[in-house]
């Protein structure tokens, strides 16, 4: 009796089951309709969507609608999404925020000009560089410069040679004067010149009628011993050097530059100098001569700048830190230096959306003006960029090459720049090709899905399992 009433116990639970589960579906499928909003699909249509991702990969972004490297539909990101941080490349806690020192700066939009820093150091004016020779073989009996480096005013003796050659000269002279013949006189007044008498030479052996034994030669101009060659007693030829002088009344300071801004070095432009002797005193030149190659292994271009040097102060081989003033430009976006994030593909920055959201947005930078460089694309006046901390945000975006090519499609980059590359290191397609390319990557794409289905199925689904 017992056992009879178990049996009709659990025929009754069985009954009841079923019954409880049919309602239970046919109430779940008169709910479905419900829950449809049609006004919420249209708010969907009406959202500005910002870039499309992969369901499995939020780094791998597109501008249009497509598959993924693992053959899944791209899900689309809405502008209203950054609430949730997927409208930014980096989400971070405003407290943590203040913990890294972030600090950022506004881009600004105004004036800015071509000016360049360099170094270089002081040098002759080799315009002004005289070698001193004689004419005719002799010895040297007095030098009155003794090192190199001595000043020498104009007139001042440098040195007295005894030459025999010299002698016979001043007598030819001295006997045509008698002879009277102005044939003999005008022939005679040429040798001495060749020899490198001066006319004030000439004048005074015929006042005085009288052959010296030596010939003293004199400085034309002021300046400073360069190199001395030769002591007191030497013998001398036409071929040696006695000494060099310069004038350093001008001087030269030899900068070199990157070949990057050579572009922006003209003749004539006002260089401003400032040497270590003379603090907070400054120098005003000009760039006098741009020299035609470079630098094989610094890769740097050679200037050459001109400075007045009048009182005597500036000595050759100082160091000069020097300032190149350029042709100011108007109306230009510009950002500090610290900003620039740059790799040897891509040139980008960090904008700061506020609440702790960040942008990671290529720019196409310009001209640099000191602590300033010009932005070409990439960014508009009044954002925020961040110019501490930046390297640390820029590494946890993780963002890839691709993303970085989307930038007008985030709310913190204005347009991005354009490139000439045909696809990305992954082989995807990239934003801004035509649409029959778009048609061909996702036929390609499906072909591949395919193959991929294909090969799961023939393993036992095991491919697809690790998906």
């Amino acid at each position: 009796m017992n056992k009879s009433r178990l049996i009709v116990i659990a025929v009754l639970a069985v009954l009841l089951a079923i019954v409880a589960g049919y309602f239970i579906g046919k109430r779940g499928n008169t709910m479905k309709p419900a829950d449809k909003n049609p006004t919420s699909d249209a708010t969907t249509e009406n959202r500005k969507v910002l870039y499309w991702k992969a369901p499995m990969d939020p780094n791998y972004r597109r501008d249009q609608p497509g598959k993924s490297p693992m053959g899944m539909d791209l899900v689309p990101v809405y502008a209203d999404n950054s609430a949730a941080g997927e409208a930014s490349d980096v989400k971070i806690d405003p407290a943590v925020v203040n913990n890294l020192g972030v600090r950022t700066a506004e881009v600004q939009q105004g004036s800015l000009s071509n000016q360049l820093e360099a170094v270089g150091y002081v040098g002759y004016d080799e315009d002004t560089i005289t070698s001193i020779n004689t004419r005719a073989d002799g010895w040297v009996e007095k030098l009155a410069v003794k090192s190199a480096g001595d000043a020498v005013r104009p007139g001042q003796l440098l040195y007295e040679l005894f030459s025999p050659k010299l002698a016979t000269a001043e007598r030819e002279y001295l006997t045509a004067l008698a002879s009277g013949s102005r044939t003999l006189i005008s022939a005679s007044r040429e040798r001495m010149h060749a020899l490198g008498f001066n006319a004030t030479q000439i004048e005074k052996l015929a006042r005085l009628g009288k052959v010296s034994d030596r010939v003293a030669h004199r400085a034309d101009s002021a300046g400073v011993v360069m190199s001395l060659n030769v002591s007191e007693g030497a013998y001398v030829t036409p071929a040696t050097q006695v000494m060099k002088l310069a004038d350093l009344s001008t001087v030269w300071v030899l900068v070199e530059v990157d070949q990057s801004e050579a572009a922006l070095l003209r003749t004539g432009q006002k260089a401003i100098a400032v040497f270590d002797a003379f603090p907070g005193q400054r120098w005003q030149g000009v760039v006098d001569y741009i020299y035609p190659d470079i630098n094989q292994m610094t890769r740097t271009a050679k200037v050459r700048l001109r400075f007045a040097n009048t009182d005597r102060r500036l000595q050759p081989n100082m160091y000069a830190h020097v300032t190149l003033q350029g042709v100011p430009q108007h109306n230009v976006v510009y950002i500090p230096n610290l900003a620039l994030i740059q790799t040897g593909q891509s040139k980008r920055v960090v904008v700061s959306l506020g609440k702790g959201a960040f942008d990671i947005c290529p720019v196409e930078t310009g001209m640099t003006s000191g602590n300033q460089v010009e932005v070409l694309k990439g960014l508009r006046a009044g954002q925020q960029v961040v110019i501490s901390a930046q390297f640390m945000i820029d590494s946890e975006a993780n963002v890839d090459a691709a993303a970085l090519r989307l930038g007008s499609g985030k709310p913190g980059c204005s347009s991005a720049p354009e490139t000439d590359q045909g696809t990305n290191l992954s082989g995807n397609d990239i934003p801004g090709k035509n649409m029959s390319m778009q048609k061909s990557s996702d036929k390609k794409m499906g072909a591949l899905s395919a193959v991929q289905k294909d090969n799961s199925k023939s393993s036992g689904g095991h491919q697809e399992h690790q998906a």
